[in-house]
């Protein structure tokens, strides 16, 4: 008898358990960074299931070490958590009551990629389902370059760079110009972006376009190959030298005249200097007169003393006419003071 009674109880439990049923849907979701995702937890109840709807939802935490975080909840209301995804998550329904558990995140970030649980419980029911979400970052930023001598016969890379985007990411390289497919000695290189071209010819000059992919989204870019014919490289080099040269002519010339002009300048300062040394300062006219008269007066002193009155006045006339002109001038008139000279007892008129 007890044992019937304890397998009617078992059946019983189980019955009213499975009276609330969260219905089947996609348990892996993917986002893009930027855009909005519904995350989906619907549910169906019985009239078994009469105390208060309590719905939450958590993000797992990645290892046993961390601690699950809450999202959301509702009880009679909506309450959304503190933390990362605050403000940007909220029920689907303005009644989850209704059946509907699903949330709906905004903007999102790759940070907000992981495991989530959907938890519905009305006593005595009680379900759970989890789901997985992940958010990828759709290519962006791609740049295209040339690397190499665009010459003829030379090789060279067309190189494709995405900095931004979810990998893996694939690229592909398309011609857009002219006879509109690549080069016959390409080879393209889908993983890495490079499009490398051997041997290459006027005939590959052209557009190329750049495009690349991954799971959530696609970038492009667009380069021009202009290949031209080798240029004249002994040409160049000997442009060079004589240029070069005519340039080391053209200095030491300068630096040449520059020297003479210094050592002449250099010249002119030391004759200068020498004739203030050698020099001596200019006599005064007074005293020129003076030492002139005085040394004709005391060389002919004695001849002087032997003359005669009657030819005095010859003799005087005829030496002091060789007086220079410059001593012999009289002052102004209207100088006062001024006395003649005498010498031996003639007097200078």
């Amino acid at each position: 008898m007890a044992l019937l009674v304890r397998f009617l109880f078992i059946i019983l439990s189980c019955a009213l358990l499975d009276a609330l049923e969260i219905l089947p849907s996609t348990n892996k979701y993917d986002g893009i960074q930027g855009d909005s995702i519904v995350l989906e937890c619907k549910f169906t109840l019985v009239p078994e299931d009469i105390a208060t709807l309590d719905i939450e939802w958590l993000l797992v935490a990645p290892d046993a070490q961390q601690s699950d975080q809450m999202v959301i909840t509702y009880n009679g209301k909506s309450y959304p958590q503190a933390g990362p995804l605050q403000g940007r998550v909220d029920f689907v329904s303005p009644n989850p009551e209704d059946g509907d558990a699903s949330i709906k995140i905004t903007n999102l970030k790759q940070s907000d990629a992981g495991t989530y649980q959907c938890k519905v419980k009305k006593l005595p029911g009680s379900r759970n389902m989890k789901v997985t979400l992940n958010v990828y970052v759709k290519p962006a930023k791609t740049r295209c370059y040339v690397e190499g001598t665009q010459e003829i016969g030379r090789d060279l890379d067309l190189k494709c760079q995405t900095k931004e985007g979810s990998l893996p990411l694939t690229y592909n390289w398309q011609k857009i110009s002219g006879l509109e497919k690549l080069p016959p000695t390409a080879t393209v290189d889908s993983t890495g972006g490079v499009l490398t071209i051997k041997n290459a010819s006027q005939e590959y000059s052209g557009t190329y376009r750049c495009m690349s992919r991954n799971k959530v989204g696609t970038d492009e870019c667009i380069v021009i190959l202009n290949i031209v014919p080798p240029a004249n490289t002994a040409g160049i080099i000997a442009g060079a030298i004589i240029g070069t040269l005519l340039f080391l002519i053209v200095l030491g010339i300068l630096v040449f005249f520059c020297c003479r002009k210094q050592k002449e300048k250099k010249y002119e300062k030391e004759i200068q200097h020498e004739i203030r040394e050698d020099v001596a300062p200019p006599k005064s006219r007074a005293s020129t007169a003076r030492s002139y008269i005085g040394s004709n007066i005391g060389s002919n002193h004695s001849s002087l003393g032997s003359l005669s009155p009657s030819n005095m006045d010859g003799y005087s006339k005829a030496r002091y006419n060789q007086v220079p002109s410059e001593v012999m001038e009289r002052p102004p008139s209207n100088t006062p003071n001024y006395v003649p000279p005498k010498y031996h007892g003639l007097t200078v008129v």
